[in-house]
């Protein structure tokens, strides 16, 4: 097919292409509707999916399924919701951004609500799945809205809002898992969906405007990416979801899986760089920014799903915290959300100040908390963590918008649904490998301190006020509640001084990503300014 062929397919229909190329240079009250209408349904998906995540024990206790196979639910739900966010963008623009949003927050709305009835424990994984399916489709309609129809001026505060799917929603997860599951009712965990969908359904169709469809696309589809990508996508996010649980390199499974889930990602991203309607484009990498920007996202997501994970399940592991015990924790990083990430975006919006800087201090202010957080003993409660958290109310949207800003400087309209595909399945997939380095790192950390502190009791019996004499002959149940109170005590321990080793892990990462802002990412100017684009 010849080039102005492939552009035609490419390009934004005639009646729309105005609408397509240009921001309006005022935005009405319309547009902002259909705007938080997106919004609204991608914080219903997130939320959806740290509520259920949080409160997963909860779940699998009343549908009477076991641990191991509740664990696949987690996984077959990342598999979907990450390849979704994969295809999402093509989609939008074959069927038009406005069905297809609406199709798919009617989608995760129906499946929500069907779950809890689910008649037999078999229906759950593929009830699962297809709600993560539509899940991951909306996390980049919010991007590519923000991207086609605000004007240059205001389009950092658009992007802010995709910022909350990173800051706010995961933080306010615990919060409402205590909410349904100590006073409502497990069901509610999925039912909550429901009213806020139906309202953002109706933003969105009065919101947004009706674009035509373009079947034309499917002349060009790129059926090779979705039989390389899906695939190598489901293996390594099932890689990754199940390394801990099955061993990593242990398992032949799991080493099965990161080969070939790796070649074919190979073979999908060659595919891509090839073909003329691509789901990915490829070339959108020589950009520096957005190379940077990527691979930045992948470590700031990493910290931001170990940092607070940790007093979460340090608390409950040790001192018995139940979701609503943890509530004001997860509330003291949330809430503050909601004016932190519209004051940092009016700082990277003032031409003056540049945002790689912003980035750093976001970065250093991670690294610093998780410095603080190191310290942490077997002694520390809930309180001790609010410093913490206080760090993470200013650090988490300065590390985040800066990111944003950069990945799309210079982006088109006509471009913005492939950055809208770099930018949320790099987010996906790092949330997922996140989640399984920082249980993989933890568990193997518990364990050599375990068997160092092991080693150090038996070597040592007088800690006890045993004698080396009256350890063999161990008997009677004094001694076995002594033994027993030794064990509970090492794990403790063990997982104390793992939690730590995690947190400077955590800290290390965040350095490293300092140290790669001065050598990689280009001076750029706010979309607003001027001499948008420009670079020195």
């Amino acid at each position: 097919m010849s080039n102005a062929a492939v552009a035609s397919i490419l390009a934004p229909t005639p009646t729309k292409a105005s609408a397509q190329a240009t921001p309006p240079a005022v935005v009405g009250a319309r547009i902002l509707t259909g705007l938080a209408g997106v919004l609204l349904a991608v914080v219903i998906a997130q939320l959806n999916d740290h509520v259920t995540e949080v409160a997963m024990p909860d779940i699998l206790g009343a549908l009477g399924v076991s641990h191991d196979a509740g664990t696949w639910l987690s996984t077959v739900y990342q598999i979907t919701q990450v390849s979704a966010m994969m295809f999402a963008p093509w989609c939008s623009g074959t069927f038009s951004l406005r069905r297809f949003t609406i199709g798919a927050v009617a989608a995760f709305a129906l499946l929500g609500v069907a779950f809890p009835f689910v008649p037999t424990p078999g229906w759950l994984l593929p009830l699962r799945a297809f709600q993560g399916l539509a899940g991951g489709c909306l996390p980049p309609m919010l991007m590519t809205v923000a991207l086609r129809f605000l004007p240059p001026s205001i389009k950092l505060y658009g992007l802010a809002a995709y910022a909350l799917t990173a800051t706010f929603a995961p933080n306010l997860g615990s919060p409402l898992a205590a909410l349904w599951t100590e006073y409502v009712g497990w069901r509610f965990l999925f039912w909550q969906i429901v009213p806020l969908s139906l309202l953002s359904i109706g933003m969105i169709t009065w919101g947004l405007p009706q674009d035509p469809l373009r079947l034309e696309r499917f002349r060009q589809f790129d059926w090779r990416g979705v039989v390389f990508g899906f695939p190598a996508i489901g293996m390594l996010v099932t890689a990754f979801g199940q390394g801990t649980r099955l061993g990593w390199n242990d398992s032949p499974l799991i080493c099965l899986l990161f080969i070939v889930g790796s070649t074919m990602l190979v073979f999908f991203l060659v595919n891509e760089w090839f073909h003329p309607l691509p789901f990915f484009k490829i070339q959108l990498l020589a950009r520096r920014n957005l190379t940077h920007a990527l691979i930045t996202l992948g470590g700031v997501l990493l910290v931001l799903v170990a940092v607070p994970g940790i007093p979460s399940s340090y608390l409950a592991e040790v001192h018995g915290y139940r979701p609503l015990q943890l509530a004001p924790l997860a509330l003291c990083v949330a809430l503050p959300q909601l004016a932190a990430l519209p004051a940092v975006a009016a700082l990277c919006n003032i031409r003056r100040v540049d945002c790689r800087w912003v980035l750093a201090a976001g970065l250093a202010l991670i690294s610093w908390s998780c410095m603080v957080g190191s310290f942490m003993t077997s002694d520390w409660i809930r309180d001790n963590f609010y410093a913490l958290q206080v760090i993470q109310i200013f650090a988490q949207p300065m590390a985040v918008i800066p990111l944003l800003m950069l990945a799309t400087n210079g982006m088109t309209p006509v471009e913005g649904p492939f950055a809208s595909a770099w930018f949320n399945t790099v987010k996906g997939f790092s949330v997922v490998v996140g989640a399984g380095v920082t249980e993989g790192f933890t568990t193997l950390r518990e364990h050599f301190h375990s068997n160092v502190l092991v080693n150090q009791w038996g070597n040592r019996p007088y800690v006890l006020g045993l004698t080396q004499q009256e350890r063999p002959g161990l008997s009677g149940p004094d001694h076995r509640a002594m033994l027993t109170l030794v064990r509970l005590h090492i794990r403790e321990q063990a997982l104390v001084l793992a939690s730590a080793d995690v947190f400077r892990l955590m800290a290390i990462v965040s350095i490293v990503l300092i140290v790669l802002i001065p050598f990689v990412a280009t001076r750029i100017f706010p979309p607003g300014s001027v001499v948008d684009g420009a670079s020195r």
